[in-house]
């Protein structure tokens, strides 16, 4: 059955602002990461980079969705604007807590992730042709949110490793399921590769991760109802 356009619209349109809803989730996820950290007045071990990395994905999305290289990715521009300043927000906490070396060195990471941003909108600017504009911008966040997909690759190992589910959340799985899948239908209903593809990536993931999560949950539970003495008596 082939769809008109104006139901297309309609589904996509659905599909973006589920996709929006679903991606608050992971952007709120860090924050007991920062009440801790401003509790303590330390960043203590905590890394800054996935942040730092993260603020670099929404940037080059957030351009892709923008009219200027694609007319038709309007909810695309602005889950990824919230997530920047959500990335941002977390790194000015991140710097202000941070001991002086790491200081300096997140500040240096930050003003590189602008230049290099800056770099790909002059850049891409000086490309006349529109179709040509967008495929190489797309190119650029598509690969960008690839391997932002695939960093839970590390956890997974993890859990299967240490077959504990301790370090990979539950709802965060869940938000990341669902916020790729509403964007990988989004994509479709657009026909945009840029966006079903990486999305793609990013649903088979999460479905990994939820498979994962309730196998090694379920081993737990029952691991935990085994006597710790046994009475051969």
């Amino acid at each position: 059955m082939i769809l008109s356009p104006s139901v297309l619209a309609i589904c996509k349109d659905a599909a973006g602002i589920a996709g929006n809803i679903f991606a608050f989730g992971l952007f709120v996820s860090p924050m007991p990461t920062f009440r801790r950290i401003i509790r303590n007045q330390s960043t203590e071990q905590f890394s800054g980079l996935p942040y730092m990395y993260a603020l670099l994905n929404c940037l080059l999305c957030m351009w892709y969705g923008m009219p200027l290289v694609s007319s038709d990715n309007l909810l695309v521009m602005t889950v990824n604007s919230i997530g920047a300043v959500f990335q941002l927000i977390y790194i000015i906490l991140f710097i202000v807590y941070a001991e002086k070396t790491k200081k300096l060195r997140m500040l240096g990471l930050l003003l590189g992730v602008f230049v290099l941003y800056a770099i790909v909108v002059a850049g891409s600017l000086q490309i006349i042709d529109r179709s040509v504009r967008r495929i190489f911008v797309g190119f650029l966040s598509s690969a960008s949110l690839v391997s932002m997909f695939a960093s839970p690759l590390f956890i997974i190992n993890l859990v299967i490793r240490t077959k504990s589910v301790e370090f990979m959340p539950f709802y965060l799985s869940l938000s990341t399921f669902l916020m790729s899948t509403f964007f990988l239908l989004y994509g479709l209903f657009n026909s945009d590769a840029f966006v079903y593809v990486p999305n793609g990536m990013g649903t088979i993931l999460g479905v990994v991760q939820l498979v994962l999560y309730f196998y090694y949950k379920s081993r737990s539970r029952e691991d935990s109802r085994e006597p710790l003495i046994v009475s051969y008596g």
